[in-house]
């Protein structure tokens, strides 16, 4: 036995723990650290999860970050800590927000963890995934976005609702940005490896997209007091467990595009196969028209995102630093 692994989770909310009791509750390391502004409430939850470890006859340790530094040695750090989408609050809103949050604590896997690979989970998504990349300075294969495997996750949920079979049989592929953005491809979304659009008719598919689109926005609809966490969780821990277990798994992620698609300095989520090192490959699939507009269009709303950052003076530091 090698080193046993390690994940450092950044933000202890309902989506940091639940990503953490994902991980726990099936062993996939040895190690998990919470960390979050608020010591008592990870603490608490990490001796709850610990606990749950030992009645799954499960090995991981969970623990809470007294320190940035008990993040060192780290493979793989989650990044979840940001500032809660509040209901009528759009993506833009929460940007300047988070994005300082996202600077902070990156900062801070840079001094402690400068090996592992980064995956963030706070919104918006595709922009803080560049922020932390900036930040980081990691290789671009190190840093990337959780949301292709959630939106794809909740547009097979419906796509089922829709047909009322084939559970667990439905793979349903999106590209492109987060939310409202988002590129779904019903040409590779098939059930039980029939195609999408040979189950229903066009007018069906696009109000299953539509449905997915606004997925989150439903779900904080009918909690009032805060958004999805459990199929977010679940999504963010498959990524996890791709990388520490180096299966190469193909997933939809949020990474940086140099060049790919015809896109350049930008996070767009595409297929990329996961293994130890990250991002180990990333593909570039066959698009239609239609398909090419929509994804530049995704591309282009995370630029203007980054523009307003830029305007701001966000990036400036790291301009001297390069320097």
């Amino acid at each position: 036995m090698g080193k046993g692994k390690k994940v450092s989770i950044i933000g202890a909310g309902n989506v940091g723990a639940t990503v953490a009791y994902s991980l726990a509750m099936k062993g996939v390391c040895h190690e998990i650290v919470l960390r979050d502004r608020n010591i008592d409430v990870a603490r608490g939850k990490a001796l709850d999860m610990s606990q749950a470890a030992n009645a799954a006859r499960m090995h991981t340790l969970v623990y809470v970050a007294e320190d940035a530094s008990d993040m060192a040695g780290s493979d793989v750090v989650v990044i979840t800590a940001g500032s809660p989408r509040k209901p009528g609050m759009s993506r833009d809103d929460l940007l300047i927000i988070n994005a300082e949050i996202t600077k902070e604590v990156v900062q801070d896997v840079k001094e402690h963890a400068p090996d592992a690979v980064i995956i963030m989970v706070s919104n918006p998504l595709d922009v803080m995934t560049y922020v932390a990349l900036k930040e980081s300075g990691f290789p671009k294969e190190r840093v990337l976005g959780m949301a292709g495997i959630l939106d794809s996750a909740r547009m097979a949920h419906f796509i089922h609702e829709k047909i009322g079979y084939g559970a667990g049989q439905i793979r349903a592929s999106v590209m492109g940005g987060h939310g409202d953005d988002m590129v779904p491809l019903p040409k590779f979304s098939t059930v039980a490896g029939v195609p999408l659009t040979d189950v229903l008719d066009e007018e069906e598919i696009l109000e299953i997209v539509e449905r997915t689109k606004h997925g989150g926005a439903e779900i904080v609809g009918y909690l009032k007091t805060g958004s999805a966490y459990y199929a977010p969780a679940k999504s963010t821990a498959i990524m996890v467990e791709a990388i520490l277990k180096d299966t190469k798994q193909i997933h939809p992620c949020a990474v940086y595009l140099d060049g790919h698609y015809g896109h350049s300095d930008v996070v767009s989520g595409v297929p990329v196969a996961l293994g130890a090192s990250g991002v180990e490959k990333l593909f570039e699939m066959t698009l239609s028209r239609g398909q090419k507009r929509r994804f530049a269009k995704s591309v282009d709303s995370v630029k203007s995102m980054i523009k307003v950052l830029s305007d701001k003076g966000f990036f400036d530091d790291l301009k001297k630093e390069k320097k």
